[in-house]
């Protein structure tokens, strides 16, 4: 008869055989995708409830991770929050170098160009909200970014451009400064996002409602065309 194996040898064997059923199939840990996950959620969180109000632990929470994990990445509450703006502010001016303006006639990549900005503001409101948060902190944590300005002045390059290119055609007006065209269409596209609740209690009406939407989209990019246009 064939003797048994000791308990503590079967252990041993149990412990050194390859469990293909956990290892093989266990997730491998990525990083850089653990960090997305925690900016993502964080965007929601501090949209939501603000800088103040936003709860590290209900973040933890919602990615599977901890605290700990959190402030590793992130060092503090405050540094994850900058890191949130910096996303959300990288993600448009990396959508708008994806635009392909100067392919376009300049009037058509104006119009491109507002449209693209109505329609992020309109389906991004975390953006719109948290934009108005840090306006309300004075800009005191996007001000301590390394890359916030030069990340930025992508944007005003591409109107600059745009601008350059309309008034050696002929179609605009050359007295424009690029950054106050880059105000004008961000305050039209921002205003009907950020203040549709007040604005809905005084008039009756949600200016970023469906019924509305298509409207001012049209409303917004004939009115910047017909500013940037040359007259005579």
């Amino acid at each position: 008869m064939k003797k048994s194996k000791p308990a503590s040898e079967a252990s041993k064997a149990t412990s050194a055989a390859p469990a293909s059923n956990t290892v093989e199939g266990r997730r491998k840990y990525d990083p850089e995708e653990t960090k997305r996950n925690i900016l993502d959620i964080a965007t929601q969180e501090f949209s939501a409830m603000g800088l103040t109000g936003a709860r590290v632990d209900a973040i933890a929470e919602r990615t599977n991770t901890t605290k700990r994990m959190l402030y590793y990445y992130f060092g503090s509450k405050e540094g994850l929050y900058e890191a949130v703006l910096e996303q959300v502010y990288g993600d448009i001016r990396a959508l708008e170098q994806e635009l392909q303006l100067a392919e376009m006639d300049p009037e058509e990549a104006l119009r491109e160009f507002v449209g693209f900005t109505f329609g992020y503001h309109d389906k991004h409101r975390d953006f719109v909200r948290l934009v108005t948060i840090e306006n309300i902190h004075g800009a005191k944590y996007i001000e301590q970014s390394k890359t916030f300005k030069a990340r930025n002045s992508t944007v005003v390059k591409t109107i600059e451009d745009l601008i350059a290119r309309g008034v050696a055609a002929g179609h605009f007006r050359a007295d424009v400064d690029p950054i106050d065209l880059h105000l004008m269409i961000n305050s039209m596209c921002f205003y009907r996002v950020a203040n549709r609740y007040t604005w809905g209690a005084a008039f009756g009406r949600d200016p970023s409602g469906a019924r509305s939407r298509t409207r001012h989209r049209e409303m917004i990019i004939d009115s910047v065309a017909r500013f940037m246009r040359r007259e005579g």
